[in-house]
């Protein structure tokens, strides 16, 4: 079934019949209602693109179909119909949210060629709303977390996205203010414009402002040619700054003045250039406290703090830091197919860390452990030392988990003049070792033998020393005739 139909909704017979022919002379297939309630349960069906609807019907007009079918958020394009051409009816049905508006008796090929536009429209609409939705996915990757903190983010994000309000993201560095710029950008009317960011501490201040407003050819030495600045280059779209609080005076000054005019002059120029772009800010700062010892502009942080969203720093919010090492395993995988794993060993390190580096410095952890893990288990060990450090406890590869406890148990029998500290210390590793490699052999016990490079006769000589009790009777007697 074709999901691109054109629908007639008209209460004459006559018009219905002329306009389905010549759509469908046209190569378009087409449906039929004579009211407005038969139409709205037509479209309901989901294969409908465009709607040639009449005004005036019985019962239900066509306006009111009309807001109907906005508010219900189908995507069918709506075509008026109408004999009465008056200027009142042409603005309610744009008003209303029609795609056009035509008036009889009408022109069939006109009709024809405004149905293919609409058509035409409405599949562009679609895959652009796809590629959105693909990019959003794109730059929400990082943006992982189920804490109270992050939802509350996540809120923010809704409620600002669809506004021009300027926003102030503050965080530590590696907490992902960039990502929440990118989330509100994309989840914006703007999605189809550029995102443009700035990084005001990693540009010399006497270059910052030629990156921001753009430059004249001999400006200044050097300016062998005019220069589009960042306010260009974001028209219609969001520009980000991030570290504003790094920003010398003199440019917080210039750039108060576009935020307050709308206008700019490149370096060297005279034109006032107009720009149309949303601003996100970002700061590691304090810039409350920059505001009082005159090192930030008051009037430039109340016209950049309309809505401040704060990222908590990662430390804060432990909880996270499993779903996001999942996530970075996911994004970092190098070998097609196979699927490494954090151990939870691993994962408890991971979360008595710190973490001064923030979401950053995870993701640049899980990678390294990626890198360095040739199994498909990921140990505490492939960490990096910073923060792995054996002797802590927690997470110790097994060379210096054992050094540990026998240290422990050295210097607590240290002390007696006589004991058995080798056979204690065989006996308590034996038993859980053979036990294990039972299980894994599912009580196979010539299996077992070989993977303990054991005589099966001194297995079975040790299962019952050490009192080994399991459920390996039916396994047991497996290839038990087999030669040793």
């Amino acid at each position: 079934m074709s999901n691109e139909k054109v629908l007639i909704v008209d209460d004459d017979e006559s018009v219905r019949w002329v306009l389905k022919k010549s759509l469908e002379k046209d190569g378009m297939e087409t449906a039929l209602a004579k009211n407005a309630a038969e139409a709205l349960e037509r479209i309901g069906e989901g294969d409908i693109a465009v709607a040639l609807m009449d005004i005036r019907m019985p019962g239900m007009s066509g306006f009111e179909a009309l807001e109907q079918i906005q508010t219900g958020g189908s995507a069918v394009s709506v075509i008026i119909m109408t004999a009465q051409a008056t200027m009142q009816n042409a603005i309610e049905a744009m008003r209303r949210g029609a795609f056009d508006y035509i008036t009889k008796p009408f022109d069939l090929d006109e009709v024809n060629i405004l149905v293919r536009k609409a058509i035409d429209v409405r599949r562009l609409s679609l895959e652009v709303n796809v590629l959105r939705a693909e990019v959003r996915e794109k730059y929400e990757g990082g943006l992982v977390g189920n804490t109270s903190a992050m939802q509350e983010i996540y809120k923010t994000i809704g409620r600002v996205a669809e506004s021009d309000a300027t926003v102030l993201i503050h965080g530590e560095s590696g907490t992902g203010k960039e990502l929440v710029a990118r989330a509100i950008h994309y989840h914006s009317k703007r999605a189809g414009r550029p995102f443009v960011a700035v990084n005001s501490a990693a540009i010399p201040s006497e270059l910052l402002e030629s990156e921001l407003f753009g430059h004249e050819k001999g400006s200044f030495t050097g300016a062998v040619a005019r220069k589009i600045g960042k306010f260009e280059a974001a028209a219609g779209g969001t520009l980000f700054l991030d570290e504003i609080g790094d920003m010398n005076l003199p440019l917080q000054g210039k750039l108060l003045r576009v935020l307050q005019e709308r206008e700019f002059e490149r370096v060297g120029g005279t034109e006032a250039i107009k720009t149309e772009v949303r601003v996100i800010a970002a700061t590691h700062r304090n810039l409350e406290k920059f505001v009082r010892e005159k090192r930030f502009r008051e009037d430039l942080f109340y016209r950049l703090n309309v809505i401040q969203i704060n990222i908590p720093p990662l430390r804060k919010r432990k909880d996270d830091i499993p779903p996001l090492a999942d996530f970075f395993m996911q994004k970092h995988q190098t070998a097609p197919g196979k699927a490494r794993v954090l151990t939870p060993e691993t994962l408890k390190v991971l979360r008595a860390y710190d973490w001064p580096g923030n979401v950053r410095e995870l993701e640049n952890a899980i990678q390294r452990a990626i890198t360095l893990s040739p199994g498909d288990k990921i140990f505490p060990d492939a960490l990096p030392p910073q923060i792995f450090k054996p002797g802590h406890g927690v997470g110790l590869s097994f060379e210096n988990f054992l050094e540990e406890k026998l240290a422990d148990l050295v210097d607590r029998m240290g002390g007696l003049e006589t004991g058995d500290i080798h056979s204690l210390v065989i006996q308590r590793v034996e038993k859980p070792l053979i036990t294990l490699v039972l299980k894994k052999t599912e009580g196979n016990q010539v299996r077992a033998a070989n993977l303990l490079g054991i005589n099966r006769n001194t297995l079975r000589k040790k299962i019952k020393e050490l009192g080994i009790k399991g459920p390996f009777g039916a396994a047991e007697d497996e290839g038990s005739e087999e030669e040793e």
